[in-house]
Parts: C-alpha cells; structure tokens; sequence
C-alpha cells in the first residue's frame, strides 16, 4: 500500500444548499471515492462543513481542488495536511452526519467543544488532536 495523508477543512454553507444538495454530495462520495480509495467523514450544520478525507496523496488533493470548487459552500480552508499511518475510518468511503446541535447532544469537553469551534471557524490545526475530537464528535453525534 502507498502513502496515505489525511485532509481536513472546513468551509461555509451557502443557503442555497439543502439537504437535498447534501444526499447528493453523498451519493457522489459513494460512486466515486471507492474506486480511488478514499474514506472519511463528512459533518455539516445549517451554516458550516467539516470534512476528514483520507487516502492517498494525490487522490485526496485532487479531490480537494474539486471540492475549493463547489458552489454550495464558500470560504473553504484547509486545516490540516498530513501523512497518516493508518486510517481513521477504513471502511467509510464518506461517514455523514448532521451536527447542528452536537453541543447539547454529546458529552466532550469544554477543551474538545472549544477546537471544534475553532475548526468550524477556519482556523489551522496542529497535530493528531483534531483527528481525535472529530472522531469523538462524529462518534456521540445523535
């Protein structure tokens, strides 16, 4: 097996995306991303994205410059770049999940709930703790 890197970023939801827009990009995920081998998970709220992304190099960064391309989100940063030794979500070619009120459904800490925030705000990240708090908001989602 080659390199594998993981790509986060985070961008803003245009009104005009519905959640019909939404089961489309899913839809899209799970056509194209198996056979590029891709996996990862996609969360969203009424206003922002986050997407984890896994794979290699060239497949995720060139998904990525199709993604900067979307019209149903805008402001589109990436926060993290980096090789990985393994996978996060091996067998996800696109987790999903609705996050709007993830605040009073899950049980994190004030530190976890402060780098989300940060997250969803654009700003950059550092190290494998964003990989660890988006797991654990994607995992106690209701």
């Amino acid at each position: 097996m080659g390199q594998l890197y993981k790509l986060i970023y985070s961008s803003l939801r245009e009104p005009k995306c519905t959640d019909a827009e939404i089961e489309k990009i899913l839809v899209s995920c799970k056509k194209n991303n198996p056979e590029k081998n891709i996996t990862g998970i996609l969360m969203h709220s009424d206003n922002s994205f986050i997407q984890y992304l896994e794979g290699a190099p060239k497949e995720i960064l060139g998904l990525y410059d199709l993604i900067k391309l979307d019209g149903r989100h805008r402001n589109v940063v990436m926060l993290s770049y980096t090789p990985i030794r393994e996978r996060t979500f091996p067998s996800w070619h696109m987790g999903y999940k609705n996050v709007g009120k993830l605040e009073f459904q899950t049980d994190i800490s004030a530190d976890d709930k402060k780098l989300f925030e940060s997250m969803i705000a654009g700003n950059e990240l550092e190290g494998d703790l964003s990989v660890s708090v988006l797991k654990k908001f994607f995992e106690n989602a209701k």
